[in-house]
């Protein structure tokens, strides 16, 4: 009766891979239970997220061929936009949201366009806008870059409404760290950078008033929902921008939260839905209104039993 934080399944966001060919169900090694789909065999699996009221999915995609400037990633025939208008057709209630990067489709596995040897953020707005309104025509119901690029929300925002997109929102990954947390992600996507690091524009995990000021940013562009990623090592983050911005946030509970979490469950050294639990409510508690989780249909059936 006096608990305070109580997780509902309708906070809950299960992201999803998706690639090209047919009967895909390859399975992701470092992320155990999760897989690489085809749009086929995505909408079997997306049937269980509806039967467990998860209201929400954020898609992934995994292109054949990449080149160094991510030009797939605006392609209306690649699995992303192939996957949102099949899944819109048959569970329009479901909401999509589209993440919006280029370095799952980049050769060179960077998040925007490289210019001697490094990421050109001006000349990376561009594709990222067009990356996002061809989610947007395939009939995503929200956005949400990933790429940390400056003004990016600013510009999807504005390419959006002049194509008669104003009401789509965006979830911005406003504070996103680089972090040693997405190996597991990078290794699902293919999108490890084959030089360099991330580090020039992804922000540092010492610095918590930066990560204010990008929350200010992408608001002040038009940033509808704020993300702070990863979850469980920056919940300081979360309460700071709780305490200080009324707006719906966000947190990504990243494949390298959730790949420890597995392995010590798979050896008996933890209690695995005892732990998922127990975080999953401290992002909640800190002051999360949405959790994207890769433990979103565990824990919805929990929640159930």
């Amino acid at each position: 009766m006096m608990r305070e934080t109580v997780i509902q399944p309708r906070q809950l966001i299960m992201p999803y891979f998706v690639t090209q060919g047919e009967g895909v169900r390859d399975p992701i090694t470092s992320m155990p239970g999760n897989y690489r789909w085809s749009v086929d065999t995505l909408l079997d699996e997306i049937q269980s997220v509806a039967d467990l009221q998860i209201p929400s999915v954020l898609l992934f995609g995994i292109p054949e061929s990449k080149d160094a400037f991510g030009s797939s990633a605006h392609d209306p025939n690649e699995a992303v936009q192939r996957a949102i208008r099949a899944i819109k057709e048959k569970f329009p209630e479901l909401v999509i949201v589209s993440d919006v990067c280029l370095c799952e489709y980049t050769s060179h596995g960077h998040c925007g366009e490289i210019v001697n040897q490094d990421v050109d953020n001006d000349r990376t707005l561009p594709r990222l806008v067009e990356a996002a309104l061809s989610h947007a025509r395939a009939g995503a119901d929200m956005i949400a870059p990933s790429d940390m690029m400056d003004g990016r929300v600013g510009a999807i925002r504005s390419g959006l409404d002049g194509e008669g997109f104003d009401h789509i929102p965006i979830m911005s990954y406003a504070a996103k760290f680089s972090s040693a947390y997405y190996g597991p992600f990078r290794d699902a996507a293919g999108s490890a950078p084959s030089f360099g690091d991330r580090r020039s524009y992804q922000m540092d995990p010492a610095n918590g008033r930066e990560a204010l000021r990008e929350v200010i940013q992408d608001l002040e562009e038009g940033a509808d929902i704020v993300m702070v990623k990863p979850a469980l090592a920056y919940l300081d983050i979360v309460r700071e921008v709780k305490n200080q911005f009324n707006v719906p946030i966000a947190a990504y509970n990243v494949s390298g939260e959730f790949a420890m979490v597995k392995a010590a469950a798979e050896r008996g050294w933890i209690d695995e839905k005892r732990i998922v639990l127990e975080s999953i409510t401290s992002m909640i508690r800190a002051g999360c209104d949405l959790v994207i989780t890769y433990h979103a249909k565990d824990i919805a059936r929990w929640i159930q039993e």
